[in-house]
C-alpha cells in the first residue's frame, strides 16, 4: 500500500480481499505512527533518498512495517504475524522494489500524479511480493 503525503491512499491490495476494509483502517492507523517516527528522525537523516521505518507496530494478527520516500510517499506493508521467515532485510527489500515500482508508475506520462495507481506491472511486482511472502 502507498499513499501520498497527503495521507490517502493510491494503492491498497490485500489477500484475502473479504479483509481489505480491516487492513484500511490499519494502515491509516499506521500513517499516525509514520508522521511521529518521521517527525522524530530530526534533521540528520532529512537528506536521505529514502527513509526504511521498520516495524512500526505489531498486533496480535499482524507486524506493519513501514517506508517513506525523500518526497514524502508513504509504503506500508502489513504481514501476518505467524510468518516467521520474512527477515527484517527481505522487508527491506521489498519495500525497494515497491519503491522503484513506484517511480516506474510515476515516470509514466499518462499516469496523473494523485490518482489511484492502475498499473498492471505495478500490480504485478506486489502480487509477486505477495506470494513470495507467503
Amino acid at each position: 500500500m502507498n499513499c501520498d503525503s497527503m495521507n490517502y491512499p493510491l494503492y491498497i491490495r490485500s489477500v484475502p480481499t473479504q479483509g481489505e476494509l480491516k487492513f484500511h483502517y490499519t494502515v491509516h492507523t499506521s500513517l499516525d505512527v509514520v508522521e511521529e517516527k518521521i517527525s522524530g528522525v530530526g534533521k540528520a537523516l532529512a537528506d536521505q533518498r529514502e527513509l526504511y521505518l521498520g516495524l512500526l507496530y505489531p498486533t496480535e494478527d499482524y507486524k506493519v512495517y513501514g517506508y517513506v520516500t525523500n518526497s514524502k510517499v508513504k509504503f506500508v506493508i502489513v504481514v501476518d504475524s505467524s510468518n516467521t521467515s520474512l527477515r527484517d532485510n527481505e522487508i527491506r527489500s521489498m519495500f525497494r522494489k515497491l519503491h522503484n515500482s513506484f517511480t516506474d508508475v510515476m515516470c509514466n506520462p499518462f499516469y496523473n500524479p494523485g490518482d489511484p495507481i492502475q498499473s498492471k506491472a505495478f500490480d504485478s511486482i506486489v502480487s509477486t511480493m505477495m506470494v513470495q511472502a507467503f
